[in-house]
């Protein structure tokens, strides 16, 4: 079952959420404030958040921006009637894992939640292989990347864009395909150009190819 912190404060979308998303066995926790979400997030074990951003005490982006400083990596999904593409960049870059507009397909969410959420504890670890490409190491399971012998800082949304990229190993990954993969589909075309450019930033300009037309290969 997937435990989900639901941080929205309209009293009827928190009801019809939380009952439907039990039909689906999704055991739901709501916060009505951010300040009450954040210290759930961070107090108690998660698999998923779903934040709106306006909240009557501070704003969603404030809540996740607050919540990756303190070391979280609990997988967000942002519900707001904002939809600019402005805010949806600003979210996707304070580290949300998926974006999407209100009013929304209650069947859309439902996929969306089970898609970024995290994969649930059975006891039993799977030996994840590391990923070398070039003088490029990245280790899916602590969720480091090294290069040259140099530890690499990443954002969640970085790592997922670096891991797909390496995982094609040299190929080339097009441009819907990362943003799908990597944003489930919700960004806009221009956010994977600033996530190129991140990455670019942390491991120099020519660690990744672009494919004009085409899309992008990381070549270390």
């Amino acid at each position: 079952m997937i435990r989900l912190l639901l941080v929205e404060d309209e009293d009827r979308l928190v009801e019809s959420l939380t009952q439907g998303l039990r039909t689906t066995d999704i055991e739901v926790v709501s916060a009505r404030t951010g300040r009450e979400g954040l210290r759930m997030a961070l107090e108690d074990d998660f698999d998923i958040m779903v934040l709106d951003i306006g909240l009557p005490d501070q704003e969603g982006f404030t809540v996740l921006r607050k919540l990756r400083a303190n070391g979280s990596d609990l997988p967000v999904i942002i519900l707001t009637a904002r939809t600019s593409a402005e805010d949806t960049v600003r979210g996707l870059e304070r580290g949300a894992d998926d974006y999407m507009a209100k009013p929304f397909s209650f069947a859309e969410l439902v996929a969306r939640i089970r898609l970024r959420a995290r994969a649930p504890q059975d006891g039993t670890s799977a030996e994840v292989p590391t990923i070398e490409v070039g003088r490029c190491e990245l280790d899916p399971l602590t969720r480091t990347l090294t290069c040259g012998g140099l530890d690499i800082p990443l954002s969640p949304r970085e790592f997922q864009l670096a891991q797909l990229l390496m995982q094609r190993r040299g190929d080339v990954v097009t441009r819907a395909e990362a943003l799908h993969e990597v944003w489930g589909g919700a960004a806009k075309d221009n956010v994977l150009d600033v996530y190129i450019r991140y990455l670019r930033t942390h491991l120099g300009s020519d660690a990744i190819e672009t494919v004009r037309g085409v899309g992008y290969r990381f070549v270390g």
